[in-house]
This record gives structure tokens, C-alpha cells and sequence, in this order.
């Protein structure tokens, strides 16, 4: 699963070059079945397309590929990264005096009510496949790119990166007990936003060609 398709498009291309039977992209070879979905951007459209897909089909493991931002400098540019936690970041309200409460803490929904984990929703059996470095995601609606925000969101999640779509995926997995596994590869840091300064093309490139490693291998 992608949000877009220019994330894996050379991974596409690579099964196209395999003759690895494609249709509407569902690729085939001796043992094994690949389905490839692309949900669009954001947490609506991917909860809506894996709930669409998963309730209709059994799949040995969900694989999430895609780019992400870094709060952490301690993570390279172009670098892919395993996702093992996920949390909602902006889920809950603003308040009056411009705080924000999550949904957790305003006890609309259970810290631990499943697949949440004190509010986390948690990959207990990451893939292993790979020496990945293993980060905790955060998934939001508005990437953000003003330093007070950017500033206050860290206060209040110990995290490593930000999706759209990540924390959708992982409650969709661990609602269905379908195995998963999210692999990002990092475009930028998250500062006042400046797309001069992201590495967009390698960060796509490195990660697809973490995709067709493993799936060449085929250790998948």
C-alpha cells in the first residue's frame, strides 16, 4: 500500500519488467500473489480503501511504503526507516487558550481500548527483515511546518517521524490481525517548511529500492 503512486512507481515498474503478470496492478508469480493499492492521501482515504480491500481478501502480510518527515536529526535524509509505533497527532480539540487535548485525555475513547495501547497502536512483531532502524510515527492531517507547532507537538509526543496515512494503516492491520509492516524513507526534517531543502527524489528512490530488494529476495 502507497498514498501516491509516484512513491513506488519504479517498484511498479520493476514487477512490469519481471512479467510478473499485472493486472489492475495485482502481480503474480509461482507461489505467491502481490496486490498492489493506492489509497490517496491522508488517514479518510486510506482507512476507507484498506477497510474496502481487507474485508474481501486474506493476505499472508500488509506492507505501508512511503516517504515521511523527521523530527529527529538523528535520522539521515534518504534514509529508510521501520515504523514500529504509530499515534493520531492532531485527534482531539483545540482549546481556548490554544492548547490541545487529545481524545484520549477528553476519555472519548479508551487509552486502551483495542487496537490501542496507552493511546499507542504498537507492531509487536516487526518484520525483522532487514537492520532497519526502528522509529515511532506519527500520523497527521496537517503536516506541519510552523516552528512554535512544530515546537509543541515534540513537547507532547515522544515520536521520530510524521505521516498522513501511517496510524490508519496500523489500526486497520491490527483490527483485521493481518501482519504488517511500514517501511518510510525520510524526505525531510520537520522545520519551517522549505521544500528547497527536501530530498525528495533520492528519499523515493532509496526506498524503492529497499522494496525491490526484499521482494527479489524474495523474503516476502
Amino acid at each position: 500500500m502507497a498514498a501516491t503512486k509516484p512513491e513506488i512507481s519504479i517498484f511498479i515498474d520493476y514487477l512490469n519488467a519481471q512479467k510478473k503478470i499485472p493486472h489492475n496492478l495485482l502481480f503474480g508469480q509461482s507461489g505467491y500473489s502481490l496486490d498492489v493499492l493506492i489509497t490517496g492521501v491522508g488517514i479518510a482515504n486510506t482507512s476507507f480503501e484498506l477497510g474496502r480491500r481487507l474485508s474481501g481478501n486474506l493476505y499472508d502480510i500488509a506492507v505501508n511504503a512511503g516517504i515521511a518527515g523527521s523530527f529527529s536529526n538523528s535520522i539521515k535524509l534518504g534514509e529508510v526507516v521501520e515504523v514500529v509505533t504509530e499515534q493520531y497527532g492532531d485527534f482531539g480539540v483545540e482549546e481556548a487558550d490554544g492548547s490541545f487535548t487529545d481524545i484520549f485525555s477528553l476519555k472519548l475513547i479508551n487509552e486502551n481500548e483495542p487496537p490501542f495501547l496507552k493511546t499507542k497502536l504498537i507492531n509487536k512483531q516487526p518484520s525483522g527483515i532487514s537492520d532497519l532502524k526502528s522509529v515511532r510515527g506519527l500520523t497527521v492531517q496537517k503536516v506541519h511546518g510552523y516552528e512554535k507547532s512544530i515546537n509543541s507537538i515534540k513537547k507532547k509526543y515522544p515520536v521520530d517521524i510524521e505521516t498522513m496515512e501511517g496510524a490508519a494503516f496500523f489500526q486497520a492491520c491490527l483490527t483485521m490481525k493481518i501482519p504488517f509492516v511500514q517501511w518510510r524513507s525520510i524526505s525531510n526534517y520537520v522545520t519551517s517548511r522549505d521544500k528547497d531543502a527536501w530530498l525528495m527524489k533520492e528519499a523515493v528512490q532509496n526506498l524503492n529500492r529497499h522494496l525491490i530488494s526484499v521482494f527479489d529476495k524474495r523474503l516476502i
